[in-house]
């Protein structure tokens, strides 16, 4: 996300500086710190301000969520459904896809979970965005040959795999993470990628010369 928008000469900011504000607050205090006096004071700007933009608090909750949806949910089904050589590279499209915030936006993601524990409306989103994330990787794997039944669970262990590192925060230096890319592409898919799948993937993701884990 970029940075928050200073003031408008309108004196009322604009709807991303607002919505990137309750994204500042909402990755780093949770769903409890989006509220619309410290945002205002964040972007120096009146509280009433806010209303020329959202009609109160639970509007920007819901942008947030479609802001959510294009950062994560977005990218990752476009990631299964990019063109692959073989079921290997399809595979690594998707693993590649977890590894940038550009494309999945790790803070948001957890933040959205944690999230949810406390909102009907997030909740009800990321349920639909559970269910659409498995369906698409779901699709991938029987697109290159597995039967339904396979493909559901090797869907579900990628998935649940991914979204427990971001539940336990899990860290990794970008070397350890790399090297165990093929044996998890063996996993999911129970074939193993080329050296030159490999090699394109590093330099795909700049990944060899270091990046987001």
């Amino acid at each position: 996300m970029g940075a928050i928008l200073g003031k408008e000469s309108n004196g009322r900011g604009s709807r991303d500086g607002w919505l990137q504000a309750a994204y500042a607050a909402f990755v780093e205090g949770g769903l409890d710190a989006v509220r619309i006096q410290p945002m205002a004071e964040r972007l120096k700007l009146s509280r009433t301000s806010f209303y020329w933009h959202f009609r109160d608090r639970e509007d920007v909750v819901l942008a947030l969520t479609e802001l959510w949806e294009a950062h994560t949910t977005v990218p990752l089904i476009a990631a299964a459904r990019a063109y692959a050589a073989s079921e290997a590279e399809a595979m690594l499209n998707v693993i590649g896809c977890f590894l940038r915030d550009a494309t999945f936006d790790v803070r948001f993601e957890l933040a959205i979970r944690s999230g949810a524990l406390q909102d009907a409306l997030i909740m009800e989103r990321l349920l639909s965005a559970d269910r659409r994330r498995l369906a698409a990787l779901s699709e991938l794997l029987q697109h290159w040959g597995h039967e339904p039944q396979d493909a559901d669970v090797r869907a579900r262990t990628i998935y649940l795999v991914q979204i427990g590192y971001i539940s336990m925060q899990v860290k990794e230096d970008i070397e350890t993470r790399l090297l165990r890319v093929p044996n998890y592409v063996q996993i999911y898919t129970g074939g193993t990628p080329t050296l030159a799948e490999i090699e394109r993937f590093h330099g795909q993701h700049d990944l060899n010369r270091g990046g987001a884990a």
